[in-house]
């Protein structure tokens, strides 16, 4: 099983590319970036009973994240955590994603979702009751852009005829799809145009994996799983290998870098008491 993070990357906390060289020094392999375009003024937003922390509005674009780490590193995985797939225009899109891969050697991971905050959606001009069916044709689109030499695509809400884009991802087909979300039709959208499982640790969601892995043995698909916001508690941790989960990924703080290292520091203690170190 493979460690990592994942890493509100703003501007008021350590650059995306000082914390990726820092992540691959010690040993780890992805650090995943976390996307807002922004987020409505006004009244505190609130999440889960909790004050929206201010980092939701001060994030660096994943993607450029993305690439800044990468280039500052030599085997680190880098990618989003999640890229919130409403929120863009699809050729676009393809192109920053394809662009991202090939100048890190294919190492992106493509972590992807539909969302959660309706005015920051409505503000794109989505729908949030249609977001899932959108990213659905958004991601289809964009397999399509990055396997052909001349594209097309027609469904609801995105519609071209043949175009020419590259580069081409330097991975092949293209770069894995982690399916974002904890809802009862997650695994759908997984099995459908995913190549993995990016979820968030917490109450029965380990119980959960093997609904996934049956599932895609059925269809005929593998799949990963990768679980973020995981706890620094080697029986967390040890739970998490046992239900066959690939990846596990602590939260980095968006602060500075002394603080980010205690972070880094207690997950490393917890991995090494659950591996008998």
């Amino acid at each position: 099983m493979d460690s990592g993070f994942s890493y509100f990357a703003t501007d008021d906390a350590v650059d995306p590319a000082g914390v990726a060289q820092v992540v691959e020094q010690r040993g780890h392999s992805m650090l995943l970036f976390a996307e807002h375009t922004h987020i409505q003024a006004g009244a505190p937003l609130m999440r889960e009973g909790h004050p929206l922390p201010r980092k939701y509005w001060h994030t660096y674009d994943p993607l450029v994240s993305c690439t800044a780490a990468g280039l500052a590193t030599t085997r680190l995985r880098v990618g989003t955590g999640i890229c919130l797939i409403p929120q863009h225009h699809p050729i676009s899109l393809a192109k920053s994603v394809a662009s991202v891969d090939a100048l890190t050697g294919g190492r992106f991971e493509f972590g992807v979702g539909a969302g959660w905050n309706e005015p920051e959606i409505r503000n794109h001009g989505v729908d949030p009751a249609r977001r899932f069916a959108l990213m659905k044709e958004y991601v289809e689109a964009m397999q399509q852009i990055w396997t052909r030499e001349e594209a097309e695509y027609h469904g609801e809400f995105v519609s071209f005829d043949p175009l020419w884009s590259w580069p081409k991802p330097a991975q092949r087909p293209y770069p894995p799809v982690l399916v974002g979300g904890m809802g009862p039709k997650v695994f759908d959208r997984v099995l459908a145009y995913g190549d993995g499982w990016l979820p968030t640790y917490g109450p029965g969601i380990l119980e959960r994996v093997p609904e996934l892995f049956r599932r895609a043995e059925e269809a005929g698909k593998r799949v990963r799983v990768v679980m973020m916001a995981i706890p620094s508690d080697p029986k967390v941790i040890e739970a998490c290998e046992r239900a066959g989960v690939g990846t596990v990924l602590s939260t980095l703080p968006s602060t500075g870098l002394s603080r980010v290292e205690l972070q880094m520091d207690a997950f490393e203690t917890a991995l090494a008491e659950m591996r008998g170190e």
